[in-house]
């Protein structure tokens, strides 16, 4: 199951970044998953609950804007498949499955970021070149698969 819910969390980062981030911190304060005994137990503080939810709110923002770098650049692609990988890593060390998390968060990132390129250049294509209903679809989904995500692996 963890195997699965990884590769969900690394299709969230491959539509945002920060995305999976935030929400491994929300799921560690909240209680969702239990970091507590691992190197990534600072995730549960407040303080770290609060820079990664600014800055997940930072990227939705500034993925309206028209000159945001496309998510199929080297140094774009490469961080969604860092966060993908990390955020599955994460995911699965409670159950000590951590190598096959991250494996999954990766692959999942490589398939949110390519898919999600595609759907996004379609339906605004489809929209009559209308991006920004589009992109908060697309907010709405990474948030939600990212929410999913971590409050499933309980």
């Amino acid at each position: 199951m963890v195997f699965i819910l990884s590769l969900i969390l690394g299709i969230s980062a491959g539509l945002r970044t920060m995305t999976p981030a935030a929400a491994l911190c929300w799921a560690a304060f909240l209680g969702w998953i239990d970091l507590s005994a691992t190197p990534f137990s600072f995730l549960g503080h407040p303080i770290t609950l609060a820079i990664l939810t600014v800055a997940a709110l930072g990227e939705f923002v500034i993925d309206q804007l028209p000159q945001a770098p496309g998510r199929t650049v080297p140094v774009q692609f490469g961080a969604r498949i860092v966060a993908g990988a990390l955020g599955g890593g994460i995911l699965g060390l409670p159950s000590t499955t951590w190598i096959s998390g991250a494996m999954a968060g990766a692959v999942g990132a490589v398939l949110g970021t390519l898919g999600g390129h595609q759907a996004r250049r379609r339906l605004v294509a489809s929209n009559g070149g209308n991006d920004r209903p589009i992109a908060l679809l697309e907010d709405a989904v990474a948030i939600g698969l990212a929410l999913l995500a971590v409050w499933l692996v309980t």
